[in-house]
C-alpha cells in the first residue's frame, strides 16, 4: 500500500508523553490526517532512545519505499542517524521528497561544527523552522531550503466575553512547561518570594504545572520543601484541557534558561487562555512576544528585572488586563491548519 506521507516521529504510542517534541509530533500529524486523510498517513514511531535508532535503517527503509513524502521530528540524537540516512537511501527511490520539522530553536548553533550533517539537511526538500529568527540564522550557513512553520496547537480559544479578570490579591500566577531548572522553574519561586516579601503582603501567588524531569526529581523535591504556602506544585494537565486551566491565571510565566527555545507551546496555550506572560528574553522571544501587547520580557536571567516587573504590576494590575484580548488574537497565528500550509504545499 501507498501513502503519500510517512512521518518519523516521538509519538511514543501508549505513554503520557507532555514533552513539546511528542506534543508536537502528534499535531502536525493529526492535522496532516485532516487535511488528506487517515488512510495516507504512515506513522513510524522513533520513540524509544538508542535501542530504536538501531531500528533506524529499516524505518527509512520502509518510510521510502511506502510514501512520497517523508517527513521527520527528530531531536538531537535522532537527527544525527535519520537526516544522513534519508539523504543517503533517497538515491534508491524516485521522486521522493524530504522534509524535516525542527522543534524548538537549537538547530542553527546545533550544526554549527557538523558540516557533514548540514549537508545532509541541505539535500531535503524543505526544513520547517519555528520563528524568523532561526530562518535568518540557517541562510547565513548556506541553506536554500527553509521555511518558518511557526509551533502550533490545536485549542479552543476563549472569547472576549469569556476573559476572566482578577478581583483581588493574590494575583494567580503560573508556569505551564516541563518541571526542570533550566526552564527557570526556580527563579519564578524565588521572584514570587522575593516580591511578597518586599511588598509584605501576599500579592502573588504560584502554581507549578508540568511533568517533572526523571533526572531532576531530587532537586525539585528539595525544592518544594522550601515551597511557602502560596506556591504549590499542581500535577500534569491533559493537553486538551491547558485553556481551560490557565484561563483563571494573571500571568503565565516564562523564565527560561534555555536561550535557543522556538516557539514554546506553553505560550500559544496561555494565548488561547488570554494570558499575557512575562518571559525571559531567549533568543527568537521578538518572533513571539509582542513586547507590551501580548507580555513583557526581561534581559534574558535577569532575575532582579524579572522581580522589579512583578513589583510594577502588583502596584498596577490594570497593565496586565489592558493585554488579554491582545493575546486571543494573537493565538490565530498557531492555529495548525493556518500553520502547517507551508509543508503541505510541498507534499
Amino acid at each position: 500500500m501507498q501513502f503519500k506521507v510517512s512521518v518519523l516521529g516521538h509519538f511514543g504510542e501508549g505513554k503520557l508523553l507532555l514533552n513539546g517534541q511528542t506534543v508536537k509530533t502528534k499535531i502536525v500529524t493529526e492535522e496532516l490526517q485532516r487535511q488528506l486523510g487517515n488512510e495516507q498517513v504512515l506513522k513510524i514511531d522513533t520513540h524509544g532512545g538508542w535501542k530504536t535508532l538501531l531500528k533506524a535503517p529499516f524505518q527509512v527503509l520502509k518510510a521510502l519505499g511506502k510514501s512520497k513524502n517523508v517527513v521527520i521530528f527528530p531531536a538531537h540524537n535522532g537527527l544525527r542517524v535519520y537526516a544522513p540516512l534519508l539523504a543517503a537511501f533517497r538515491s534508491f527511490y524516485k521522486n521522493r521528497k524530504l522534509h524535516y520539522a525542527v522543534i524548538g530553536g537549537w538547530l542553527p548553533v546545533f550544526l554549527k561544527d557538523k558540516k557533514s550533517l548540514a549537508d545532509s539537511l541541505k539535500k531535503f526538500d524543505g526544513i520547517y523552522v519555528e520563528t524568523n529568527t532561526m530562518k535568518k540564522a540557517l541562510d547565513n550557513m548556506g541553506f536554500k531550503n527553509v521555511c518558518v512553520m511557526p509551533n502550533c496547537k490545536k485549542l479552543t480559544v476563549l472569547s472576549e466575553n469569556e476573559l476572566v479578570y482578577p478581583e483581588k490579591t493574590p494575583y494567580r500566577l503560573c508556569t505551564f512547561s516541563r518541571v526542570m531548572r533550566e526552564k527557570g522553574i526556580e527563579d519564578a519561586v524565588n521572584a514570587v518570594k522575593k516580591v511578597n516579601s518586599e511588598l509584605g503582603y501576599t500579592a502573588y501567588s504560584l502554581d507549578i504545572y508540568g511533568q517533572v524531569d526523571d533526572g531532576q526529581v531530587e532537586w525539585f523535591d528539595n525544592l518544594k520543601k522550601q515551597f511557602p504556602d502560596f506556591i504549590r506544585y499542581c500535577g500534569c494537565v491533559d493537553a486538551n484541557k491547558s485553556v481551560e486551566i490557565l484561563k483563571d491565571y494573571f500571568l503565565l510565566l516564562f523564565p527560561t534558561r534555555f536561550f535557543t527555545e522556538g516557539i514554546p507551546g506553553t505560550i500559544i496555550d496561555a494565548y488561547a487562555a488570554g494570558i499575557p506572560v512575562i518571559s525571559a528574553k531567549w533568543e527568537s522571544y521578538a518572533d513571539v512576544v509582542d513586547e507590551g501587547v501580548t507580555g513583557i520580557g526581561y534581559e534574558f536571567e535577569n532575575t532582579k528585572q524579572f522581580e522589579e516587573i512583578l513589583l510594577s504590576i502588583a502596584q498596577n494590575p490594570q497593565s496586565v488586563c489592558d493585554l488579554k484580548l491582545n493575546c486571543i488574537n494573537k493565538v490565530n497565528d498557531y492555529i495548525p491548519e493556518t500553520a502547517i500550509k507551508v509543508m503541505s504545499r510541498k507534499l
